[in-house]
C-alpha cells in the first residue's frame, strides 16, 4: 500500500470521543488514520474498530489498527502499527493479508535496523519533543537526533516523526530526511491544520525525492 506522509493518530478518552475526533479527521481530509484506544481491551477495541473502519470506509480514508493485528485481518483495515505488542514483525506477517501493511516503532538507530531487518513497510521514529502517543519514557530526539539516524540509515523505507510535531516543526524535520509526519495532539486542537501539514508536506519540492512510499 501507499504509506502518506500524514499519519493521524486518533485522542480521545472514550470511545465517543475517538469516533467524533475521526470523523472531523477525515471529513477534514485525513488520508490515513492510526485507530489508538489506550488500555482498551481487545472486545472493546474490536467494537470500537467496527465503528470506525464505517466512518475511514466512507471517506476512503486508510485506517490503521495498533497492535491487535488479527482483529485488522478481520474487518480488513489496511494494517497494522504495533505499539506495545509482543509479537514480532515476521509472526504478524503471517497474520495478515499480503497487502496489509505493518508499521513499527523505533528510539535508536538500533531499533531502526532491528526493524528494516524484518522488511517493515514504516517506522515512527521519536518522539521528537515529548510523545503525545504514548508516557515519556523515551529520549525526545530532537533535530539533532533523526539527523544522526537518518545519515546512516539511507533507507527507502519511509519513516514518520511522532511525538509533540507542531506546523512549525514540520519544514526542519523534512530537512533531516525523514518521509513524514505522524500527529495527535496538533490535530486534535485543530482539525484544519491538516490541510496546512499536507500542504507543508508536499511543498518541499526542491528536496530530494528519496522515498517511494510503497
Amino acid at each position: 500500500m501507499i504509506i502518506p506522509k500524514l499519519h493521524y493518530i486518533s485522542q480521545g478518552n472514550t470511545s465517543k470521543d475517538i469516533l467524533e475526533n475521526i470523523q472531523k479527521a477525515c471529513t477534514s481530509g485525513a488520508e490515513l488514520v492510526v485507530l489508538r484506544y489506550k488500555d482498551a481491551s481487545e472486545k472493546k477495541y474490536l467494537k470500537l474498530a467496527k465503528e470506525v473502519i464505517k466512518i475511514t470506509t466512507h471517506y476512503q480514508t486508510r485506517l490503521i489498527i495498533t497492535d491487535f493485528y488479527k482483529l485488522a485481518k478481520d474487518i480488513k483495515a489496511d494494517g497494522v502499527l504495533l505499539e506495545a505488542s509482543e509479537a514480532t514483525v515476521t509472526f504478524v506477517k503471517k497474520h495478515l493479508y499480503t497487502w496489509q501493511s505493518i508499521g513499527g516503532y523505533a528510539n535508536t538507530l538500533a531499533d531502526c535496523e532491528n526493524l528494516l531487518d524484518h522488511q517493515i513497510n514504516y517506522i515512527y521514529l521519536g518522539p521528537f519533543k515529548t510523545s503525545d502517543t504514548e508516557n515519556n519514557t523515551k529520549t525526545a530526539l530532537g533535530l539533532s537526533g533523526y539527523t544522526a539516524i537518518t545519515d546512516v540509515l539511507k533507507t527507502p523505507t519511509p519513516i514518520l516523526a511522532y511525538g509533540g510535531v507542531s506546523l512549525q516543526d514540520v519544514t526542519p524535520l523534512l530537512n533531516t530526511d525523514i518521509s513524514g509526519i505522524a500527529a495527535s495532539d496538533a490535530i486534535t486542537q485543530d482539525f484544519d491544520s491538516i490541510k496546512l501539514f499536507n500542504q507543508l508536506l508536499n511543498a518541499s519540492s526542491t528536496q530530494e525525492q528519496r522515498h517511494t512510499f510503497e
